[in-house]
């Protein structure tokens, strides 16, 4: 059975493949997503751009749709913080 990028590659590589199918619908609301690290210990480090900065929903989105989709796909990952 062949494995999909989410299962294939390091960690970094399958967060990666995650934000990159994330970032269309941020984007649709004027925002975008950028991956800036992952830590040894799973720690997801993001930085939000455009309509995001200030935005009272940024919180809920990093939180209830980041990270969750993240953690669904990718187990290592233990957390979602915003640099």
């Amino acid at each position: 059975m062949a494995s999909t990028p989410e299962q294939g590659g390091t960690v970094r590589e399958r967060v990666a493949t995650i934000v990159d199918k994330i970032r269309p619908f941020i984007q649709s609301d004027g925002g975008d997503l950028e991956l800036v690290d992952v830590t040894d210990d799973g720690v997801v480090k993001v930085r939000l751009h455009g309509a995001c900065v200030g935005c009272p929903g940024a919180a809920m989105t990093l939180k209830m749709g980041v990270e969750r989709n993240l953690m669904e796909k990718v187990p290592e990952v233990t957390q979602v913080v915003c640099v």
